[in-house]
């Protein structure tokens, strides 16, 4: 997937699957017995915000290594192949990752992923002028060049994330601003019609599109049975708010979703995911129109499938 010709490959990491930096989570220590492995997938960091958020996903004192094993945000069905989280976009803040350094120490294309989070949009607007302000002032340090994701999905940001595709062009108008050279990739959920989304691609700042973010719980209920699913119409993570839902029954819905965006004349390179647990299903979305994969939920639960589905779909690019 070629952006602003920057190669960023046709396999990319979901947002966080790798954690902030690429050192990953606790649990990926006993994944890679059964064989995870994530060499030739283009990292994806995940998501931050201009200020700390504390979320639910406990961090130890430095906010980016995960305190629990096993955190509680997070129910996982292996054979359901699904996944709830609340981690509710834990994170310490744009500056300290920036002062970490090691995303200016990367020497491959990588994308850094951003959301605003203020309650207001007038407040959410300027706050996004100083995260990109931020970016833009340690843009010297950087080794490698990287786009950015622009989060306009994430369904446990604790306000109504449809008004961000209303915010869209005015907060790809500030991205480029700062960040001219800097592909700019806005991250939709399959919840958000492709229609809706039209106007933001015909803007000369949206250079690729995004697809999908996990599903906040209860969504799409036509389309989702959350009670088969579940055992209940209730959330087993209702205490952190419901939650959002990953896996395998995302994978038709981001499909449909695909078709529909290619039918409806969108001729931005797409990066799919949501529900990639095998080379099939990322065929399936190639087939839909995508122009690249992401994964995510596999590395949860079905680690040792990843590093072939990586070598498979370089295959198919090359070829």
């Amino acid at each position: 997937m070629q952006i602003l010709g920057i190669d960023f490959g046709t396999v990319l990491d979901g947002s966080g699957v790798r954690g902030f930096f690429g050192d990953g989570y606790p649990y990926h220590r006993y994944s890679r017995r059964f064989g995870l492995d994530f060499t030739g997938s283009t990292f994806v960091a995940k998501t931050a915000s201009l200020i700390r958020r504390t979320g639910y996903l406990l961090y130890h004192q430095d906010g980016t290594t995960p305190l629990e094993r096993f955190p509680k945000c997070i129910v996982i069905k292996p054979f359901q192949g699904l996944v709830l989280n609340a981690v509710g976009l834990s994170n310490p803040g744009i500056e300290k990752l920036l002062a970490d350094g090691r995303w200016q120490a990367r020497p491959e294309p990588f994308f850094i992923s951003v959301i605003p989070i203020f309650d207001q949009p007038e407040w959410r607007l300027q706050e996004f002028v100083d995260l990109m302000r931020a970016i833009a002032m340690r843009r010297a340090e950087f080794r490698a060049r990287f786009g950015l994701q622009i989060n306009l999905s994430c369904a446990n940001a604790g306000f109504d994330i449809s008004q961000l595709i209303e915010e869209a062009q005015n907060l790809l108008a500030v991205a480029s601003h700062f960040l001219p050279d800097v592909p700019l990739m806005p991250k939709f959920s399959v919840e958000t019609p492709a229609e809706l989304i039209l106007p933001i691609t015909a803007d000369e700042n949206c250079h690729a599109l995004c697809v999908s973010n996990a599903l906040r719980w209860g969504a799409l209920h036509d389309r989702i049975n959350w009670r088969e699913l579940f055992g209940s119409d209730r959330s087993p993570l209702e205490l952190y708010g419901g939650g959002a839902l990953s896996g395998a029954p995302l994978l038709p819905l981001v499909i449909d979703w695909v078709t529909k965006a290619r039918a409806l004349g969108i001729h931005q390179p797409i990066n799919a995911g949501g529900g990639v647990l095998s080379i099939n299903d990322a065929q399936a979305l190639f087939e839909a129109g995508a122009d690249s994969i992401f994964f995510g939920s596999i590395a949860m639960l079905r680690p040792w499938r990843i590093k072939k589905l990586i070598g498979t779909v370089h295959s198919w690019s090359i070829h």
